[in-house]
């Protein structure tokens, strides 16, 4: 018989968005001007992105199996295009709590916007929510699993909540250590993590630039770090806003996994492609994750088993 730690709360039913919304701002890499839709999507579609530059309109799932990239950004595509740069729009949708929308981008990546996720969690208030006659799922973790790269470092373990540690270390007296840890929910996100914005190095900038990346960046979507400060004219919006910002990504990444985690991740120095790497190790071992659907108020075992039907999640459907 499993052990109980007690009940957690978690939203029952999936959200979509209640009406469509629309903005527009500058690719941070392509340097283009790019609009935005937001609309509603039916119960367990997910999220799902369209192409409607390209003719005919391409649809991409927001699923894991779907990343094609993840150099300076996370990359999702199929044989019919690739979109760009979702990480801050996908920590959003699960900062605002929202399952399923069909997010028309008419450019090849989403626009930067002002470089962190709160243009986008403001969209998504003034789009609403919108309650759906389907239980909510998360992606609950059963065992350990762990990757490693580089002296980097990334790992997940069982844990009633979503908690993340993370730590990061730059040779830059502004950034050295800087250190995060928190359970993270929808309100504590909008709170402490959807502000903390997208940064870069001076320095690095003319290479970025050369190499066709960047080439939207500004002060207006970006922290850029001189060699003592940051250049920008009003400052940091936390003391410790560039590792805010790395759980943000993180966040952004998980959730490409279709739903939201249960489970305590500790990260080092991670980036972009080691969260891949975690989610992809993550799905090749099916008996250390289960989908468990939301029944309101439920119990969550101590380590491992389960009262909750097993479902098989979009991400991995074939």
């Amino acid at each position: 018989m499993s052990r109980f730690r007690g009940e957690i709360r978690v939203d029952h039913y999936q959200h979509t968005v209640k009406k469509p919304v629309r903005a527009v701002g500058i690719g941070l890499h392509s340097g283009k001007e790019i609009s935005l839709t937001i609309s509603p999507a039916p119960a367990d579609s997910g999220i799902c992105f369209v192409r409607s530059d390209i003719n005919p309109t391409r649809l991409i799932p927001a699923e894991a199996k779907h990343v094609v990239d993840t150099r300076f950004a996370t990359t999702i595509g199929t044989e019919n295009g690739t979109i760009a740069t979702i990480e801050h729009l996908m920590a959003a949708l699960f900062g605002a709590g929202i399952d399923n929308a069909l997010i028309d981008v008419h450019g090849p990546e989403v626009p930067a916007m002002d470089g962190s996720a709160a243009p986008f969690l403001r969209l998504l208030e003034n789009a609403g929510r919108q309650k759906q006659n389907s239980s909510r799922k998360y992606v609950k973790i059963l065992e350990p699993v762990s990757v490693s790269r580089d002296g980097k470092s990334l790992a997940i373990q069982p844990d009633n909540r979503f908690h993340v540690s993370f730590e990061i270390e730059f040779d830059h007296p502004l950034i050295a250590r800087q250190r995060f840890s928190s359970k993270v929910t929808p309100r504590m996100f909008s709170r402490r993590i959807g502000r903390a914005r997208t940064f870069g190095f001076l320095k690095e900038v003319e290479m970025l630039k050369k190499n066709g990346l960047a080439l939207g960046g500004s002060l207006d979507n970006a922290v850029v770090i001189g060699d003592t400060d940051v250049v920008n004219d009003g400052g940091l919006r936390f003391s410790d806003e560039f590792v805010r910002h790395k759980v943000l990504d993180l966040i952004g990444d998980l959730y490409l996994l279709g739903a939201p985690v249960l489970g305590r991740v500790k990260a080092f120095k991670s980036g972009h492609f080691l969260h891949h790497l975690l989610v992809q190790e993550l799905l090749s071992r099916p008996y250390a994750w289960e989908v468990v659907e939301s029944t309101g108020t439920w119990r969550v075992p101590a380590w491992g088993g389960s009262h909750e039907r097993r479902v098989m999640p979009a991400a991995v459907n074939a």
